[in-house]
């Protein structure tokens, strides 16, 4: 039993480790090879009458970083190999969707390499990307994304459904709230509902369909947009810096904590801003 515990364990923290950038898999492993090989190697203290127990204890201790010494270097060096294969294969993901940019061309991915081409395109806009390790393919947020300091969420749902209704949008709000998240991302091969869309809008949730994601990998200067916008009319401000349509967004942190102003719907590849007269 306690073998299976420790293959159990070993193999969790590879696992974890994998989703990192593979030279912080290898850091990992460096590190843990110095800190276990230098308590490995301390002088084991004298035993006397009384302190049997602690000695016992020490012993363990050292036995465990003997051990550890060679576990966590095989342990980086594997985790770094995986996560350096999942980036390699985001690539040629993109370079085969670009090859034949069609809706079939998505829907004929697993749900596995759907999710590692999402992860790809997110890196080529300037992403540092997590995977987050899901039971299946709809197995709720897929990946984490930082940029700027903020933190974005990302839930590959439904990825050959037509249709992808308000329920997952709302559900996703609501984790996003719950983790503290800057904002959040929806993709699809298939198309968001209206009702969907309209309630993503205005709540820093960006909804990315087929269409949008196959003009994402064909163009690599474009920022993630929505595929479906508000109407650039007269009650919708446009965006000084990108004439896109924007928003009704509140302020989370600073001096205007709780403000209302309008935010640019290209959030956050753009940050223009206009206040509520």
């Amino acid at each position: 039993m306690g073998k299976r515990n420790r293959q159990s364990n070993a193999e969790w923290l590879m696992a974890m480790l994998a989703h990192l950038p593979w030279w912080a898999c290898l850091l990992v492993g460096l590190v843990g090879y110095m800190v276990c090989a230098s308590v490995a190697q301390s002088p084991s203290p004298a035993i006397q009458a009384g302190n049997v127990a602690q000695s016992i204890m020490t012993a363990w201790i050292k036995g465990l970083a003997s051990a550890g010494q060679y576990i966590f270097p095989i342990i980086g060096i594997a985790a770094g190999f995986v996560s350096f294969f999942r980036k390699r294969q985001g690539r040629a993901l993109v370079g085969q969707v670009k090859a034949a940019p069609s809706k079939n061309t998505l829907n004929g991915l697993s749900w596995q390499q759907f999710e590692r081409l999402v992860a790809q395109a997110f890196r080529q806009r300037g992403y540092t990307v997590t995977h987050i390790a899901s039971a299946g393919p709809d197995g709720g947020v897929d990946i984490e994304l930082t940029k700027d300091k903020e933190r974005f969420l990302v839930q590959c749902k439904q990825w050959r459904a037509t249709k992808v209704g308000v329920s997952v949008v709302r559900e996703l709000f609501g984790v996003m709230a719950a983790r503290g998240a800057a904002g959040a991302f929806v993709v699809t091969s298939g198309n968001f509902t209206d009702e969907a869309a309209a309630f993503a809008k205005g709540r820093n949730i960006t909804l990315i369909d087929g269409a949008a994601l196959l003009k994402e990998l064909e163009d690599k200067a474009a920022a993630p947009q929505t595929s479906i916008q508000a109407n650039a009319d007269s009650s919708t401000p446009i965006c000084p810096n990108c004439d896109s349509p924007m928003v009704k967004r509140t302020a989370k942190r600073g001096a205007n904590t709780g403000s209302a102003f309008f935010g640019c719907s290209r959030y956050p590849a753009c940050h223009g801003t206009r206040p509520i007269a």
